[in-house]
């Protein structure tokens, strides 16, 4: 089958199969057995999770040499064992005892064997030192397909409808709880991250394969999860708790003789394994999850709006025209996302929904009037608003959002743009805001929450940089993206002190305003920023030494007579890129004025040389 998909002279083609089964292997042919890494890098890897970034070939406690030799024995270099067990390691501290103790749970281990049995017990050890909530949510991860890339928001709502997470402190936000349990998964090692952009944003997480299989089983064995695919079937109890359709390959009709559906919590559905859902009335499910599902041929939309206990509602992608008006008999629904399917607008009776707490939408979505009485909302997007005062003044009711996007369609309405302002500044507990606006907006009356951690206004304007832009109290913001029409260097500097911004987008009105000059990213100056994108300014940027040390990706404007006049004397375009140890990516946006096409050449010359000097030789992207 397979060489009937390539052409028919198959010469120079290799085709690659990768399995954990040896057997396997060599049935396929020309079996490559990966060798384990030796005693030497399974070191560094063990030290480096353990004590820090650092290459580190000997442990820094001698206290702890000898013990963490014999657990790399067992571990018998394995990458996902060392890693699993250095997360295990790190959360005892160097307590010599502790470490014992998980060096003598390990057992025989990975010693003289490679057998998945044997990595199964390194993982069964991490899986049962987890606290007893991180193991419920851990094992709900099982409704997600092998190598699926799981959104992390989408799952900790899911995890909020299922009841996992439960606030101890009044006032605590229950999504924030979700996110510190996602976050200790990730520091376990046991699931993995998968970053947006140049590692800016953990936006989603997926499961390595060997802990996928570790979950499915468990979640079988303790009849937690029923998933339907071609590997795993219904376990040995008849009543299903939560149901993921993965595979429409199954018989149809065989799963529903054997197991009883009356008390299914939860259902998650992958195209095609939606055709498999059963019609019956779920009297007390809480979680639908039908993203990218064809549905309109599967139920009506007002059969769902009959499941009453529903907490948690996903349509994403799946082709509905309209949400009907029985959605607000939903009392206890608590997210609920329609994005990406064009709807215009909600139904009137949405704005019953007083529990709700997530609701996305589409960029050209409108709410009806009423949207006040959803007290609870604590995420919205994306919310598109026209000519009307009325529901920007009810948004100022919503003081419990932490996320707010939305589309301003004001062109140049002042009353419009002061009723905004004067609904953000009620909005105290905002920790990720972004404006789309068809036109143009000025910021200079609104003041920031303490608490914003992500900030995208790419079409509003301050006329010079906030006085909230403090460093000191700003400490989570990571993500900026602002226009500034009058910068100053003291500025950028102040910028610079951000500990914990990741992204930066920068652009400042100097090419119309006609403000010339350098600017200097100086030593110790944006600490942690992976991306940076400069626009508008008109001198050059020099970057110093000890700037930006984690930078893997820039874009700057320059001009090309500029960059030929601060070519050095061989020519190389020498304005600090050498300075920027972790540099990927460089961007520049050329404006060429009355150059020629002579010069655009050599400035172009200029800077391809500056990246084959450069120690990571960073690719190099010019716009003209």
């Amino acid at each position: 089958m397979i060489r009937c998909a390539l052409p028919d002279n198959i010469c120079g083609y290799r085709v690659i199969t990768t399995t954990r089964i040896l057997n396997v292997a060599e049935q396929v042919g020309g079996a490559y057995k990966l060798k384990p890494l030796c005693l030497h890098n399974s070191r560094i890897l063990l030290y480096r999770r353990i004590f820090g970034n650092e290459d580190k070939v000997k442990c820094p406690d001698e206290q702890l040499a000898d013990v963490s030799n014999r657990i790399l024995r067992k571990c018998a270099g394995v990458p996902l064992a060392i890693i699993t067990i250095a997360s295990l390691l790190s959360s005892k501290g160097g307590n010599k005892i502790e470490w014992f103790k998980v060096y003598n749970s390990i057992g025989t281990g990975l010693e003289n064997s490679l057998d998945v049995k044997n990595m199964r017990r390194i993982l069964l050890l991490s899986y049962y030192d987890l606290p007893s909530h991180l193991r419920t949510c851990l094992l709900y991860l099982s409704v997600f397909p092998e190598d699926y890339e799981i959104s992390k928001d989408r799952l900790i709502w899911m995890w909020i409808a299922e009841g996992f997470i439960q606030c101890e402190n009044q006032g605590e936000s229950l999504f924030d709880l979700g996110e510190s349990y996602f976050s200790e998964l990730i520091n376990r090692s046991i699931i993995q991250p998968k970053y947006q952009g140049y590692c800016v944003m953990i936006e989603h997480c997926r499961v390595h394969d060997m802990v996928h299989d570790l979950i499915c089983s468990l979640a079988n064995e303790e009849n937690f999860v029923t998933i339907l695919n071609d590997v795993y079937q219904s376990s040995a109890s008849t009543m299903v708790r939560r149901l993921s359709l993965q595979n429409s390959k199954i018989d149809q009709d065989m799963p529903w003789t054997t197991i009883s559906i009356q008390q299914v919590r939860s259902i998650v559905a992958f195209q095609p394994a939606v055709n498999l859902m059963p019609t019956n009335q779920f009297r007390v499910l809480r979680v639908l999850e039908l993203q990218n599902c064809q549905i309109l041929q599967l139920c009506s939309l007002k059969h769902i709006a009959n499941l009453f206990h529903l907490r948690y509602l996903g349509l994403i992608k799946t082709c509905i025209a309209q949400l009907p008006e029985e959605i607000g008999n939903l009392q206890f629904l608590q997210t609920l996302d329609v994005s990406e399917n064009g709807l215009s607008s909600l139904p009137s009776t949405f704005v019953r929904l007083r529990r709700l707490m997530c609701l996305r939408v589409d960029i050209r979505t409108r709410a009806p009037k009423g949207i006040r009485n959803l007290t609870s909302l604590e995420e919205l997007s994306m919310l598109c608003i026209d000519d009307s005062t009325d529901i920007v003044e009810e948004l100022g009711h919503l003081t419990e959002l932490r996320i707010l996007d939305i589309v301003f369609r004001t062109g140049h309405n002042n009353s419009l743009q002061k009723s905004l302002l004067e609904c953000l500044c009620k909005l105290r507990k905002v920790q990720a805001l972004c404006i789309m606006v068809s036109g143009e907006c000025n910021m200079d009356a609104w003041v920031a929450p303490r608490c914003l951690r992500r900030l995208e206004l790419p079409h509003c304007w301050f006329s010079a940089l906030p006085a909230w832009m403090n460093p000191s109290l700003l400490l989570n913001l990571s993500f900026l993206s602002i226009a500034v029409r009058k910068l100053l260097q003291e500025d950028l500097e102040i910028l610079g002190r951000l500990s914990a911004l990741r992204f930066l987008n920068l652009v400042v009105g100097h090419r119309n305003l006609g403000i010339l000059g350098k600017f200097f990213f100086g030593a110790g100056s944006f600490p942690c920023l992976i991306e940076c994108d400069l626009k508008g300014f008109i001198g050059l940027v020099v970057f110093e030494l000890g700037a930006m040390p984690r930078l893997e990706s820039v874009c700057f404007p320059i001009d090309v007579q500029e960059t030929i006049e601060i070519a050095d004397g061989s020519g190389c375009f020498n304005s600090g890129l050498q300075n920027l140890p972790s540099l990927q990516h460089i961007t520049i946006y050329f404006h060429r004025g009355v150059a020629s096409k002579g010069d655009v050449e050599q400035a172009k010359a200029a800077l391809r040389q500056a990246t084959e000097i450069h120690s990571n030789r960073p690719t190099l992207e010019i716009c003209l």
